[in-house]
């Protein structure tokens, strides 16, 4: 046998109890009228309820705010104020490479690393010459520190190039001496460049003929020459670099370089000098009197 509760059906015979009388039985009292609706303030319904993200980045705001200031912070903005004040020369070697890797690294204290750099490599353009791979060996640079110090160094070997445009090198000579050394002294190989000049000495293209090894660089005179007459150049300067940091010429240098000059000479080139670049100073082979 199977049996039906009073409100099973849904229908109105044999409801039994009532909505309103059932709040009256249990005690309890009965949904609310309709009017009562219009008291309620509908905004709470559309409310905007905080969530837990939300909770969590205020929390980490206040606690942000408690911490005291990083103590590096106030030295960068005094180390920048000297240098708008005094520029360059207000400030130590170190403390130029600091400012720089201020937006390079943002969130650190750079003072020891810009020392560690030059502890390393002596200098501010020994720093800026370095090979990405050794820069990276110092504690506190990455290979995007390295790339960005190696931008700044091509910025500058572009500004020292730019004095010789449209200009009699002859006549420039410091600018020739310092945009080599920029571009070739810290160099961990062995580079041989070309500067070629037309008729008035004035410099039609600056290219690397040949790369070699810390010791050594495979020039060939005719390839040299015949460069040169493509470009209808009517002199070069030769340049090539000694890692070692001494510019002093080789016997193997000398002998190249007569090579080229009396194999240019026929054709009508003439060969300037031949630099020889190093981290402590240059040479000149017309200087010394060996061409």
């Amino acid at each position: 046998m199977t049996g039906k509760l009073p409100f099973a059906d849904g229908s109105s015979h044999g409801q039994g109890v009532m909505a309103d009388e059932a709040g009256d039985l249990f005690g309890s009292p009965g949904p609310p009228a309709v009017d009562d609706f219009h008291d309620v303030d509908e905004r709470s319904f559309f409310a905007e309820q905080p969530t837990r993200d939300t909770n969590i980045a205020k929390a980490a705001s206040t606690r942000a705010a408690m911490q005291p200031e990083a103590h590096y912070l106030g030295h960068r903005e005094r180390l920048r104020n000297r240098f708008r004040e005094g520029g360059e020369t207000a400030l130590a070697d170190y403390e130029i490479l600091e400012l720089l890797l201020f937006r390079l690294i943002p969130r650190r204290d750079t003072k020891p690393i810009a020392k560690a750099l030059l502890a390393r490599f002596q200098t501010l353009a020994g720093v800026l010459g370095a090979p990405p791979a050794l820069l990276q060996e110092v504690k506190g640079v990455g290979e995007t520190v390295a790339i960005d110090l190696k931008l700044i160094a091509s910025v500058a070997q572009r500004m020292l190039k730019s004095e010789l445009r449209e200009k009699q090198v002859l006549s420039s000579w410091s600018a020739v001496i310092d945009y080599c050394h920029a571009a070739m002294a810290y160099e961990t190989r062995e580079q041989f460049r070309i500067l070629f000049l037309d008729k008035r000495n004035v410099l039609i293209a600056d290219e690397i003929q040949g790369r070699g090894t810390v010791d050594h660089t495979p020039v060939y005179p005719r390839e040299v020459v015949k460069r040169a007459l493509e470009l209808s150049a009517t002199a070069i300067i030769l340049v090539h670099n000694h890692p070692s940091g001494d510019p002093t010429p080789s016997r193997a240098d000398i002998d190249m370089t007569r090579t080229i000059v009396e194999t240019a000479k026929p054709l009508g080139i003439t060969v300037h000098d031949h630099i020889i670049i190093g981290k402590d100073g240059h040479a000149s082979l017309k200087g010394l009197r060996l061409i």
